[in-house]
Formats: structure tokens, C-alpha cells, sequence
């Protein structure tokens, strides 16, 4: 006669094995009841807290480029390592920031090792679309209106030809406005290649030479020249964009005028050239002066 299993033993080998489907199903259940401790949860909650702790990182690398750039202030330092006493005005804005805020430092203490928004290729990343945003905003608000273009050569430290634009247009509240539009690499600044960079600029932002009405540059033969210069070749296409001369150029050339005219100011500006480059060389020699002339008031004074 077989051996029977009776319903109580067969009830614990049910319950006992560790693996057996009573304890899957009882496991379940549990995990069912406290879903807040379920592994997927918790891997969702650490995620969640990343996207936080990058999100903070994030505006605080933003806020800290936004500022340098308002200020027109350099980012990089000469060495911006881990144990250096000075980091460069970027990375030394972000740990001040953080010294300051308990929610920015948590984020940066627990920021992932390869996040890289601080590299200096994320910071020029983060410095372009601040150009896109700042350039969209004057084109809006320039809108359909006619403009006047400034243009003047400028050589960086680098010693790059460069070409830089401003606008100057009258908005919709009628406010005379004037804003630097862009800079253009120019390899050669003849009038031709002046104006082709010029119109390359505009035509980025969808403007056109048809729409000015006035042109505004110093007096270098490439810029005003009667035959060849820039001012020549955009009133050829367009008769409307009057030629304003610079005055600030202007009054420096009345200047220089009347000085050479008269010898009496020619020997002072002479003399006064001849101070600066024989004093300006030398601290010694500027506090030398200093002091000279601070007697001589005292004397004065004493005098009175």
C-alpha cells in the first residue's frame, strides 16, 4: 500500500521550500503593499534627483556665464586645476555661488564625475546660444523698419582682420536704439570683400541691403571713397543710404587741424606727448611728478 502524504504535511513542504509558489505569491504581496520600497522606485526616486541635481547645476553655470558676459569679463585663468589659488573668473563665480547656497553645493557635491558643464567647450557652447537669443531679440524688435548700418575694422589680440556691425533704428515706441549686431573674420578689407561680409551678416539674420537708410563709418578711403570705397559701392544698389561721416572722427580731425595752424597749441601737444612717453614708462618717474606737484600746491596754497 503507497504511502499517503497527509493534508498537514503536505501544507508545510507547500510553505517551507524557500522557493515555492506560497512564498512567490507572499513575496509579491509584500512588495505590493510597500510599492514606495520597490527597487524600480527607487531607481526612479535616484533618478529624479539627478535630473534635479543637473537641472540646479545647470542654471547656476548659466547664471554665472550670463553675468561674465554682461560684464564683458574674461572666463578662463591661467590655471584653473583643483588646488590653485585662483581659477579663472568663471569656475571662482561657481564655487562662490555655491559657498553662498546650500541647494547649488548639494547639487555639485552630488553631481555625476563626467559631468562636463563646466569645460570650457559646454561654456562657449552656453555662450552661443546666449549670442542667438540676444541677436533674435534686436532683430524682433527691429522688425520691418528701416536702419542705418556702423561699421568699423577692428584687429583682435590675435591679430585677426575683423569687421564689426551695429544697428541703429528708431523701434516701435519710437526709441532711437543702437546695438552691436556682429563680428565678421575679413582676410582682406578692401571696399569689395567689406561689402560682401557686410551683406553675409545680414542676410543670416534676413535683412537686406534695401532696407538702409543710412551708412555710418570713419574716414578711411576703404569705407567713404568717392569711387571704390564701401559708401560708393552700397549707394550703387541703394540710392537711399545716405553717408554720415563719423563725428567723433570728424572733431579729431578739426582738432588735428587747428593744432597744426596754430604753433602755440602744436608745441603744447608736443610737450604734453613728450611728458606722457617719458613718464608713462616709468612708476618711479610718475611718483616723481606726483610728488612734485603736490609741493608746488602746498606752496601755493600756503602762499593764498
Amino acid at each position: 500500500m503507497a504511502f499517503q502524504i497527509g493534508k498537514k504535511e503536505r501544507l508545510q513542504i507547500h510553505v517551507r521550500i524557500h522557493d515555492s509558489a506560497h512564498n512567490q505569491a507572499w513575496r509579491k504581496c509584500e512588495a505590493l503593499m510597500r510599492p514606495k520600497q520597490h527597487i524600480t522606485a527607487a531607481i526612479e526616486k535616484q533618478s529624479e534627483q539627478a535630473k534635479k541635481n543637473y537641472q540646479i547645476h545647470l542654471i547656476a553655470t548659466i547664471d554665472c556665464i550670463r553675468f561674465l558676459l554682461r560684464q564683458g569679463l574674461a572666463f578662463r585663468g591661467n590655471d584653473e586645476t583643483g588646488d590653485s589659488v585662483n581659477q579663472g573668473n568663471f569656475l571662482e563665480l561657481l564655487n562662490f555661488l555655491a559657498q553662498h547656497n546650500e541647494e547649488i553645493d548639494r547639487a555639485f557635491k552630488n553631481a555625476r564625475g563626467n559631468l562636463k558643464l563646466i569645460v570650457p567647450s559646454i561654456q562657449k557652447d552656453i555662450v552661443r546660444a546666449a549670442t542667438r537669443e540676444t541677436t533674435k531679440v534686436i532683430v524682433d524688435d527691429l522688425g520691418d523698419e528701416l536702419f542705418a548700418v556702423l561699421v568699423d575694422e577692428a584687429c583682435d589680440i590675435s591679430i585677426k582682420e575683423q569687421m564689426s556691425v551695429c544697428l541703429r533704428y528708431v523701434n516701435k515706441e519710437g526709441q532711437v536704439r543702437e546695438h552691436f549686431l556682429g563680428l565678421v573674420h575679413v582676410s582682406n578689407t578692401n571696399a569689395l570683400s567689406l561689402k560682401l561680409a557686410l551683406e553675409s551678416l545680414l542676410e543670416t539674420y534676413n535683412l537686406s541691403l534695401s532696407r538702409v537708410r543710412g551708412q555710418g563709418y570713419d574716414g578711411a578711403s576703404n569705407m567713404q571713397g568717392e569711387f571704390n570705397g564701401l559708401k560708393t559701392l552700397i549707394l550703387k544698389e541703394n540710392s537711399y543710404a545716405f553717408y554720415v561721416h563719423c563725428f567723433a572722427h570728424q572733431l579729431q580731425l578739426a582738432l588735428v587741424t587747428v593744432a597744426k595752424k596754430q604753433v602755440e597749441i602744436a608745441l603744447l601737444f608736443n610737450l604734453l606727448t613728450n611728458l606722457c612717453n617719458v613718464v608713462g614708462a616709468s612708476c618711479k618717474q610718475r611718483d616723481m611728478l606726483r610728488d612734485s606737484q603736490m609741493t608746488k600746491t602746498i606752496e601755493a596754497l600756503n602762499d593764498a
